[in-house]
This record gives C-alpha cells, structure tokens and sequence, in this order.
C-alpha cells in the first residue's frame, strides 16, 4: 500500500445507490418486542436493527396484514 495517493485529480460523481439507501426513523418499540429481537440476531450473528429490517420486508413483499379482533 502506498503511503501517500493523490486524489486532486479525481473526478466526482454521484453515488449510483442513492435510491437503495435506508431512512432513518425513530419508532418507540416495548421492551420484549427488541428483546426478542436482539437474542435472535446474537444466534444469527447479524445487528438487530438489520433482521427487523428483513422481517419488516418480508412482511410488505408478502402482504402480509395483521389479524385483530378488539375485545368488546
């Protein structure tokens, strides 16, 4: 590896993944709820917020709806 590189001379542009970029929310989660998913993602070796992420996907690729039924 060189100890110095001269990066004067490189031209910019923009990034091509842009689109592909993930936004930042800030969601208020119970504690069992990140609980559980910590403790999976320790076993998988992979960060919490990634397999929420991935299960949050699965869920709108799938359509998957939630099933509720309020007690009257």
């Amino acid at each position: 590896m060189r100890a110095y590189y001269d990066f004067s001379k490189m031209k910019g542009r923009k990034n091509p993944y842009i689109k592909y970029l993930k936004q930042p929310v800030t969601i208020r989660l119970d504690k069992a709820s990140v609980a559980f998913f910590k403790d999976m993602a320790n076993e998988l070796g992979m960060p919490y917020q990634n397999l929420m992420n991935l299960y949050l996907r699965d869920c709108a690729i799938n359509n998957r709806r939630l099933k509720l039924k309020w007690a009257s």
